[in-house]
């Protein structure tokens, strides 16, 4: 009866101001101790009239009474610090739940973030996939090109060696037709010149001397070289020719004439000099006959 008329209100007083500071404050709340201490008062007092008015001996009920106001007023004193550690405790775990549902949020943030980072890294790699497509077939592409510009230069090259080839057969054998006319007007040209030194005539034979060192510097010009041998000379068959008998068997002896002169092109021996030997014993140089035209 005491706790339904004494302590209830008290607490209900209480715990109202307590839990209105904390939907105020929002911090640790320091609880109203003074209806606690009051009602504790009032208890006392409650003792003290029933221990004074009864008397002097205490019966069970008076007993029974004092000790229950005694303890309830203990109680109700101690209640306040009680509801202090409480909501301190509460508090605590209210904040810490605060804590947690910021790092909730913050890991809610942390997965948005890596779903768009997810979304653009796939976005990423589909490009990349497009970009190595690609590439791979423009590779492709310019590897079938170069092949085909490969395999068309060499049938190219084929058919311009081949051109080249009949281009430089034709010079050659229109080389080798222009020296041998050459050749043959040198031929006739230096039998044109015995002609003229046999008739014994100086102006003509000066005359067919200017008209045959003419004709060897027009031929020197082209490349084609002619040269003969002096009479006294030793034979070579490397350099000189008989027109019959063994030219192995005859150097060493001395030439009497040239029959036809030798030739020479860029250098390179075309025709030896076709000449005659000296009669063993002889001084006399032979007349020359006609040269023999060969090339």
């Amino acid at each position: 009866m005491l706790h339904d008329f004494i302590v209830k209100p008290v607490l209900d007083v209480g715990t109202g101001c307590f839990y209105s500071w904390i939907m105020s404050h929002g911090e640790n709340p320091k609880l109203a101790k003074w209806p606690f201490f009051a009602a504790d008062l009032l208890l006392l007092v409650c003792a003290y009239f029933v221990v004074s008015r009864g008397p002097e001996t205490l019966d069970l009920w008076r007993s029974i009474v004092i000790v229950a106001a005694v303890g309830l007023g203990g109680y109700v004193s101690v209640l306040p610090f009680l509801k202090e550690y409480e909501s301190s405790t509460k508090l605590a775990e209210v904040g810490e739940l605060e804590g947690v549902v910021g790092q909730i949020d913050k890991v809610e943030t942390i997965a948005a973030q890596i779903t768009g980072a997810t979304s653009r890294w796939q976005s990423v790699q589909e490009a990349s996939e497009r970009i190595v497509k690609q590439s791979t077939e423009i590779s492709n592409r310019m590897t079938a090109e170069a092949r085909a510009f490969s395999d068309f230069m060499k049938s190219t090259n084929d058919v311009e060696k081949t051109n080249l080839r009949l281009e430089v057969e034709k010079l050659r054998r229109v080389e080798g037709d222009w020296l041998q006319v050459l050749v043959h007007v040198q031929d006739h040209v230096f039998a044109l010149h015995q002609s003229g030194v046999r008739s014994g005539q100086p102006a003509l034979i000066e005359n067919l001397t200017s008209f045959q060192g003419a004709c060897h510097d027009a031929s020197r010009r082209v490349g084609l070289g002619v040269f003969a041998a002096a009479p006294g000379e030793v034979f070579d068959p490397k350099r000189h020719q008989l027109v019959e008998g063994d030219a192995s068997a005859s150097a060493g002896r001395a030439i009497a004439g040239t029959l036809a002169p030798g030739y020479t092109f860029q250098g390179r021996l075309l025709r030896p000099v076709v000449v005659q030997l000296q009669a063993d014993g002889a001084g006399a140089t032979p007349p020359v006959e006609d040269p023999v035209e060969t090339v």
